[in-house]
C-alpha cells in the first residue's frame, strides 16, 4: 500500500509539473497566472531585493497575468521616474515600507516611453500623500504620478493596471 501511495504521489507531481509548464500564454508572452500565495509574494520580494543592482530605483516582478490585466510587485528602493499611463488606471496596494506619492501636476522633462505611457524626471505641482503598509489607492489614467520611499526605507507595492472599457467615460 505504501509503494502504491508513493507511486500515486509521484505521478500526480509529474502531471502537475507538466500542466504548469504548459500553461497558456498571455498576448504579451507571459504565462497565464491567476493565483499567487502569500509565500510566493515573500519570495518575490526577496528576489527583487537580490536582483537590484547598482542602485536601481525599482525592480518589478510579475504577480498575476490574465490579459488584459496584470498585477506586478514593485520593489522601490529609490526615486523612480514619474509616469503617466494614458490608457490605464493604476491601483496600488502598499505591501511593505513607507513613503509618499505625488499625483497630478505636470511631468518635468516629459518623454514618450511607448505608445501608451509617458515618463519624466519629476512632477511640477501635484498633491503629495504619505503612504504606509496597507494603504490602497488608484491613480486615474492620464494622471502624472511618482512614488518615493521614505528615507532609509523601501516601498513595496502591488500595482494593478486597469484598462478603460470601450465606451466607458470616467470623470
Amino acid at each position: 500500500m505504501r509503494v502504491l501511495s508513493i507511486a500515486l504521489f509521484l505521478s500526480m507531481a509529474a502531471i502537475s509539473s507538466v500542466a504548469h509548464a504548459q500553461a497558456p500564454a498571455t498576448p504579451d508572452g507571459a504565462a497565464l497566472k491567476t493565483f499567487t500565495s502569500s509565500t510566493e509574494i515573500v519570495d518575490l520580494i526577496a528576489k527583487a531585493k537580490a536582483d537590484r543592482k547598482n542602485g536601481e530605483p525599482m525592480i518589478a516582478e510579475r504577480i498575476l497575468s490574465l490579459a488584459p490585466y496584470r498585477a506586478t510587485l514593485e520593489y522601490r528602493a529609490g526615486l523612480a521616474p514619474a509616469a503617466v499611463h494614458e490608457k490605464d488606471a493604476e491601483m496600488m496596494v502598499v505591501l511593505e515600507g513607507s513613503g509618499s506619492i505625488t499625483t497630478g501636476g505636470t511631468l518635468v522633462d516629459e518623454k514618450r516611453t511607448n505608445a501608451a505611457n509617458l515618463s519624466g524626471s519629476g512632477i511640477a505641482g501635484g498633491t503629495t500623500q504619505a503612504l504606509k503598509k496597507g494603504d490602497v489607492l488608484i491613480v486615474p489614467e492620464k494622471t502624472p504620478h511618482q512614488t518615493k520611499p521614505a528615507d532609509g526605507d523601501v516601498l513595496v507595492l502591488m500595482t494593478f493596471h486597469v484598462p478603460r472599457p470601450v465606451g466607458v467615460v470616467w470623470p
